[in-house]
């Protein structure tokens, strides 16, 4: 299989996303709303849930499933508020030491005019920066499609799972191929040289797990989803927070370099 055959699958529109597998691994969710400094972004769905009798925040990247409600939650591509309302569900997670785990499946963040004249690039910015200070484990899981920056902003953590028909990228492969080349008919060529399926980014040492989906059906992979969260879980709460603080540091700056 390609890349961008990868590509396929993870844009599919019948792919279970974020809100699927929290449904099926969470008990007790209560979804919580707001930036409480603009609005509520319906592309962010975030709150607190219980994981294996645990408290955990769980925040995700929310589509919507009829066309009317893609068009309100913007095909999953967050708002400013959307990133501001993550950032404030992490630090009530710090503040009551729950643990967070943020799934990922969005192609970018929103890119209206409204967006950016909220804040779109300094909401990125600051989730990025603040991240790397969370003194609980954060655990990313990458189900579908994760693009550019929109996608980065929930992704500082300790620990990464992705599906292996996932993608994660710094930019979609249409994008990539228009820029370089100026025709986005070249985007499967984008797609190897961008090197964003799971295969590579476990190479590079982005992705620390890889879920095998295979033919195995949406509540399988739930299933094997919840378990692989627990054990990560129980071994991430063994390490200090000055380690945790030190070694996602660490993880990113590698790869970064």
């Amino acid at each position: 299989m390609s890349a961008y055959d990868k590509v396929t699958l993870a844009r599919a529109s019948d792919r279970a996303m974020g809100s699927f597998y929290m449904e099926q691994i969470l008990d007790h969710f209560v979804e919580l709303h707001g930036d409480r400094r603009f609005g509520d972004d319906g592309a962010i769905c975030g709150g607190v849930g219980i994981l294996n009798g645990e408290p955990v925040t769980c925040i995700t990247m929310k589509r919507g499933d009829s066309l009317e409600e893609r068009m309100k939650r913007n095909f999953g591509c967050p708002s400013p508020e959307g990133y501001r309302k993550a950032l404030r569900l992490m630090k009530q997670a710090e503040k009551f030491h729950r643990p967070v785990i943020c799934f990922i499946g969005s192609p970018g963040a929103y890119c209206g005019i409204g967006a950016e004249e909220r804040g779109q690039g300094q909401a990125i910015a600051e989730n990025l920066l603040e991240m790397f200070g969370i003194r609980v484990p954060i655990i990313t899981v990458v189900i579908g499609e994760g693009g550019s920056g929109g996608a980065l902003a929930l992704s500082v953590c300790d620990s990464m799972i992705m599906f292996d028909n996932a993608v994660y990228s710094v930019i979609s492969p249409e994008g990539c191929a228009s820029i370089l080349w100026k025709d986005s008919s070249r985007a499967p060529e984008a797609a190897e040289v961008l090197r964003l399926t799971a295969g590579d980014l476990y190479s590079m040492g982005i992705a620390d797990v890889i879920l095998q989906e295979g033919y195995r059906t949406n509540e399988e992979l739930a299933a094997e989803l919840k378990a692989l969260l627990i054990r990560e879980l129980e071994r991430l709460k063994k390490v200090s927070a000055p380690r945790l603080l030190a070694s996602r540091y660490e993880k990113f700056r590698k790869i970064g370099g």
